[in-house]
């Protein structure tokens, strides 16, 4: 089983990221839980966040299954309730993809950096390491 260190290794070497966590959906309480994080202090493992109005966030994410993409500071706030904290850490970009097996989408890695860090090259390289997380957010349910 890969581990979720390992994603992120996988990740900051060939996407980049300042901030990586991962989700994981908790569908009965329309909740994504942190379960993986490079951030500890700020973002601690177990805090849920609730998806209900993100401007459709959830259902590109997690009921389509499609990469969400922010590639600047105007995106992240346009999404993220907690912009200012993300935006003190140094990021202004986020991709987000979500983590999916046999169809149902287990949850969601997020992967921050500078404002104009990625493109969509990142995004792609993004969603091949999604499927990594798989094997941890199974253990998890």
């Amino acid at each position: 089983m890969t581990d979720l260190s390992t994603v992120e290794e996988k990740v900051r070497a060939e996407v980049g990221a300042r901030l990586f966590t991962v989700l994981a959906w908790v569908p009965e309480r329309r909740t994504m839980r942190r379960v993986y994080t490079s951030h500890p202090e700020q973002y601690p493992v177990g805090g849920e966040k609730s998806v209900e109005i993100t401007g459709g966030w959830l259902e590109r994410c997690i009921v389509r299954q499609e990469p969400f993409f922010g590639p600047d500071l105007a995106s992240v706030r346009e999404v993220f309730a907690d912009h200012e904290l993300i935006d003190s850490l140094g990021c202004g970009a986020v991709i987000n993809v979500p983590v999916v097996d046999g169809g149902e989408t287990l949850g969601a890695l997020a992967i921050l950096d500078a404002e104009g860090a990625y493109d969509e090259a990142s995004v792609e390289a993004a969603v091949k390491l999604a499927p990594l997380a798989v094997p941890a957010l199974r253990e998890l349910r």
